[in-house]
């Protein structure tokens, strides 16, 4: 487990590069000139050029990328043009959000989603199997947005259970928090359950027809014994790596959705930078998304040393 560790640490460093010469190079490929555009109406040609000296506009691309590359080997990110704010507070502002919304999001979809994946393998055929297809079908097929906006008429304004919007600190007040993130945590959880549930159910259906299961049975372990400790350890490889793909897009923010119920998130930053054309805030926040990713698969990798035993051999 050390030397496979060893070799998947080693190959962060060079996917981190490979990673941000694509953010700093793809960012230089939007058309107009970002001073003109941050200049304003009055395009002054001092502020113009004061800005093109600022962000190193001047400088040839090669300079350009080693100017970011050094600051963020330092922890610095930048700076916001249109804020005039450290791109990391920005980041470390919205990033709490984020991954509260994306826990939550998939706190919901690992509940609901493994379960009926499993009752659905064990009762291929029977009714159960056929709701549980029909879920996983209407969850697949339901857009974020529409989902959001019907539970935000029912819950909201028709019944007046939950805010329709906007964002309370857990710090502030735990309830009022939960209160404004269990719906937009629910219409994020509840594509990715779908999507885990048709997963976990073809995994389980591999492993339920394996040699070991059979034995399992023939030993005399009754069912329950059968299915999660036998049959759903074996067949979990592929739901985490496909739960840490979605929790990492998760990370990377969810627009619709935070437009949808006003969450100050990832999704929201974004959006609002590449609008702006806030060059520093796009790339960094880029950047700590792709950081996210790999290190989320590095857990994943992890992950099935524990629930593989024959990877620890």
């Amino acid at each position: 487990m050390l030397e496979f560790l060893v070799k998947r640490l080693a190959t962060i460093a060079p996917t981190l590069v490979l990673v941000s010469m694509l953010i700093f190079g793809l960012q230089q490929l939007l058309p107009g000139d970002p001073a003109v555009i941050l200049a304003g109406e009055d395009h002054d040609p001092t502020v113009i050029a004061y800005l093109h000296k600022k962000l190193h506009l001047d400088e040839p691309l090669p300079v350009r990328y080693a100017y970011w590359v050094a600051g963020v080997a330092r922890g610095d990110l930048g700076e916001s043009v249109r804020t005039q704010q450290p791109v990391l507070d920005l980041v470390l502002q919205k990033l709490p959000v984020t991954i509260e919304l994306a826990l939550l999001a998939m706190s919901i979809a690992l509940v609901i989603g493994i379960p009926a994946g499993v009752v659905s393998a064990v009762g291929r055929g029977t009714a159960w199997d056929h709701v549980a297809n029909v879920f996983a079908l209407w969850g697949i097929s339901t857009p974020n947005f529409w989902l959001g906006i019907l539970m935000i008429l029912l819950f909201s304004v028709q019944l007046g259970w939950l805010p329709a919007s906007g964002y309370v600190s857990p710090f502030e007040d735990l309830r009022a928090n939960l209160e404004a993130m269990v719906m937009p945590a629910f219409v994020l959880g509840n594509g990715i359950a779908a999507v885990l549930m048709r997963h976990t159910r073809s995994a389980m259906l591999q492993v339920l027809s394996a040699d070991y299961v059979r034995t399992a049975r023939a030993k005399g372990l009754s069912e329950p014994v059968v299915i999660l400790k036998h049959a759903l350890r074996n067949a979990l490889t592929p739901i985490i790596t496909l739960g840490a793909l979605e929790l990492g897009t998760l990370l990377s923010g969810a627009v619709l959705t935070e437009q949808v119920f006003t969450i100050p998130g990832f999704g929201k930053l974004i959006v609002d930078s590449v609008f702006n054309r806030d060059y520093s805030v796009v790339q960094g926040v880029v950047l700590v998304t792709a950081t996210a990713y790999i290190s989320l698969n590095l857990l994943a990798d992890l992950a099935y040393f524990v629930v593989n035993p024959r990877l620890r051999a």
